[in-house]
């Protein structure tokens, strides 16, 4: 169940794989500092002004702040994927599945048109999982769960766009949806941990490059 993410975590070391990387992280630093002084600005401007809030707001804005970066930062990382998503999807393929055709998926208006769609997803859901986490009892449960969903089910289906038209790649991602889940709630994870979450627009598409050719290996059909 869990030998997609593992083998994209066991990839780290291709030179491939680290050139990527080190694009990636210097967009993600950039972006993760963005929206950790935007969270921290905004959880201050939003309590300032109200007596003993406002000392609350002092003290605790940049933790908050924190907090909701490492919650928001999902929709960036899918965002972050797409811009790598073919050089680390036809790094794993060298490296697994040399036998491969080229991809002949979606058009390329399409998995723009797409990746907004699921970008957009993403974020309302990653919304939507904060607030529910505080929610007492099962609340945090329920937001990781929710988060785990979104994400992976965005990136299955950026990388399976790659090999075939939307339609078909929701019906794969039908015939996957638990293993799919089981890869985005181990991304879910690796998200919350701060200087880790920088590798999940990385290793996110290199799992579900995994569970892509799997999928069309039962059938031998390339789309």
């Amino acid at each position: 169940m869990f030998t997609p993410i593992l083998r994209a975590i066991g990839q780290l070391d291709d030179p491939a794989i680290l050139r990527i990387l080190v694009q990636a992280l210097l967009v993600s630093v950039l972006c993760f500092a963005g929206l950790v002084a935007g969270s921290a600005a905004l959880v201050h401007h939003w309590l300032a002004g109200h007596g003993t809030l406002a000392d609350i707001a002092s003290a605790l804005g940049g933790a908050l702040g924190l907090i909701s970066a490492l919650w928001l930062f999902l929709p960036l990382a899918v965002v972050i994927a797409g811009l790598f998503l073919g050089q680390v999807c036809a790094a794993v393929e060298r490296r697994w599945y040399p036998d491969l055709p080229p991809p002949a998926g979606a058009g390329f208006a399409e998995q723009i048109w797409d990746g907004l769609i699921i970008g957009l997803q993403v974020l309302g859901l990653s919304l939507l999982s904060l607030v529910v986490a505080l929610i007492p009892g099962p609340g945090f449960i329920l937001a990781y769960l929710i988060t785990a969903w979104a994400l992976g089910k965005a990136m299955f289906r950026s990388v399976a766009l790659r090999r075939m038209g939307r339609r078909e790649a929701v019906a794969r991602y039908r015939d996957q949806r638990l293993a799919v889940l089981a890869q985005g709630a181990a991304l879910t994870l690796v998200s919350a941990v701060p200087l880790l979450n920088f590798l999940v627009p990385i290793i996110g598409p290199a799992a579900m490059v995994h569970l892509v050719v799997a999928n069309f290996r039962k059938d031998e059909s390339w789309g």
